[in-house]
């Protein structure tokens, strides 16, 4: 496959594995809600989403539904910085310098792929296997995204290209005046992934979509609908009250030559003249909405297999994933499907019309009391967010700006849409003083110093900072200060590259793919043992949570000897093993 190439593209394509892990550290002063957030399950992180991210994934590997960004569109105009610590001197000479506009910074756009590129590698780690991700941006780097996008997430797993109609204001001196832009979907895995059930409120008011069923018929034309003879039987269901069809006058030769070209084309109609399909090989009677004897039909079909199961199931609706299956008689004969989707309806379109504008939602915030040059209408991330994800989804936000997407997410948790969110925010102040602000005051509902109060939106978040020293020292070492649960997810990532979602108050962490994984550290034994009991010894192992298969034992040091092989003990020693 064709690959994107640029200057520093060597040096950042594995820069995601040199960067430390970190912990997270909550600011209980800046949380908002119940417990300090805690009992969220929403998070705002500030610091650098490189390091932020990297601190997230022992806890959330693979477990993100939705991710939305929202990046630098690298227009001239933002003066992004460009600061990720990399040892390449090509790229060391743009530490802390502003990128420019075309002209006068010629490499801005390398710095931008070189400042993607290993976050979007780490994004896709979080991604669960049906998840989804989605990047806002607008023509000066598009194309540039697609090219990246293909090498991280793979050119197959490529969803769509939505344009977001910005609807904006016009009245400007351009030869064009361009009011889109653009948000890029991919799927972790195009195989399995899950959109929301959503309809576009642009879809027609007559649309049978809104009434939560989809209805056509299923006889078709073509190559890829070849002709077939079915037998409906007695009871198949008749929209009709009663019907009593003769069977088909059928000129001589159609069936043969439908059969031989393997399609029931135009050309066969006007070659024979004017034929109704399907065709009815025997007369069609039925009462009461059902047929009275077995009809045999014979036509090109769309969904034959499913109709055929349909048969095969007494004619009892089939249970798909996104509704009812059943098939019917019209009074003419015509056979139909039906899917009765209830609240599992779905319409997705390309074009996203009527999500809000940019000029709105900042002034909303105004009304709040915050400033905020560029912000989403939140309209337009709910909708992001209900294509993406279902309820009680992990929602992720590595550029979270003024917390758009942690306000939407809480006014759907009010409308009973619940989601958690997970938000990073590089800037100190951005984070603090327009995020936060911004969702504490959605959250409680006052929403300003302007004097309006309104019902809140219920919710809260945990604020927290990344620590400043790596989880691991210069020499290796695990701190001193790093508790039991904090080197829990760090062990349970290494092992098992999934996020940890244990409690974390045993030695035995959990059972991943048959194998029980253990660690001995900061006294979680309560000091039974050697080096409170950090150290695997006989003792040690006895008192131990049991497991009958085979067990990975993260420790000091091993004591056991020969005994831990014979008891099915694999043993890594921390922090040496640690090398995630």
């Amino acid at each position: 496959m064709p690959t994107l190439n640029w200057i520093g593209k060597e040096a950042v394509v594995k820069h995601h594995k040199e960067v430390p892990f970190r912990l997270l550290e909550p600011v209980p002063e800046l949380s908002c809600g119940p417990g300090q957030g805690k009992d969220s399950g929403n998070l705002i992180v500030q610091g650098d989403n490189l390091h932020a991210l990297k601190a997230l994934l022992p806890r959330y590997a693979g477990q993100v539904k939705c991710i939305y960004i929202d990046p630098p569109y690298n227009t001239g105009n933002e003066g992004w910085v460009y600061n990720d610590n990399v040892n390449s001197p090509e790229i060391r000479k743009w530490l802390g310098e502003v990128v420019g506009k075309e002209g006068e910074t010629l490499d801005r756009h390398d710095r931008w792929l070189c400042m993607m590129y290993p976050r979007l590698v780490l994004l896709k780690q979080f991604l669960r296997e049906d998840g989804l991700i989605f990047v806002s941006l607008d023509d000066n780097e598009q194309h540039s995204l697609r090219w990246l996008m293909d090498e991280v997430f793979q050119r197959k797993n490529f969803v769509a290209q939505f344009v977001w109609n910005t609807e904006g204001h016009t009245d400007n001196q351009f030869h064009v005046k361009v009011n889109h832009e653009y948000v890029i979907c991919y799927a972790m895995n195009s195989e399995r992934v899950a959109f929301g059930h959503i309809i576009d409120p642009n879809t027609r008011e007559e649309s049978n979509l809104w009434a939560g069923f989809a209805e056509n018929s299923i006889t078709k034309n073509g190559s890829a609908n070849p002709p077939s003879e079915i037998v409906l039987p007695v009871g198949f269901p008749v929209a009709a009250a009663e019907i009593d069809l003769p069977a088909s006058e059928i000129p001589v030769g159609l069936v043969q030559a439908m059969t031989e070209e393997g399609l029931s084309s135009n050309p066969l109609k006007r070659r024979f003249g004017k034929i109704q399909f399907p065709l009815r090989l025997d007369p069609m009677k039925g009462v009461s909405g059902k047929l009275t004897s077995s009809c045999r039909v014979f036509s090109g079909w769309a969904n034959a297999n499913k109709l055929r199961r349909f048969i095969e199931n007494s004619c009892l609706p089939l249970d798909e994933d996104d509704g009812q299956l059943k098939f019917f008689l019209s009074a003419s004969g015509v056979i139909y499907y039906r899917k009765d989707r209830g609240e599992k309806a779905r319409n997705i379109l390309s074009v996203l019309r009527g999500f809000g504008t940019t000029e709105k939602m900042r002034a909303e915030l105004e009304r709040m009391n915050i400033s905020f040059s560029y912000p989403k209408p939140k309209e337009l991330i709910k909708y992001i967010i209900r294509m993406g994800s279902e309820e009680g989804d992990i929602i992720l936000d590595s550029f979270a700006g003024s917390g758009t997407t942690g306000h939407a997410a809480l006014e759907m948790a009010a409308e009973g849409e619940r989601r958690h969110f997970i938000l990073i925010e590089m800037s100190d102040s951005t984070a603090k003083d327009i995020a936060r602000k911004r969702l504490e005051l959605v959250s409680g509902g006052l929403m300003g110093a302007v004097g309006e109060n309104v019902q809140g939106a219920g919710g809260g978040f945990q604020y927290c900072r990344l620590s400043a020293e790596p989880l691991f020292a210069a020499d290796g070492q695990i701190r001193n200060d790093v508790k039991f649960a904090q080197l829990a997810e760090f062990v349970w990532f290494a092992e098992t590259g999934t996020g940890f979602t244990g409690t974390a108050d045993s030695p035995l962490l959990g059972v991943h793919e048959g194998r029980a994984i253990y660690l001995l550290y900061n006294g979680i034994l309560k000091d039974k043992s050697v080096g409170g009991g950090n150290v695997l010894t006989g003792p040690v192992f006895e008192a131990l949570p049991k497991f009958a298969g085979p067990k990975v034992i993260y420790a000091a040091a091993n004591r056991m000897g020969a005994r831990a092989a014979r008891e099915g003990v694999t043993f890594k020693q921390t922090p040496y093993a640690l090398e995630v």
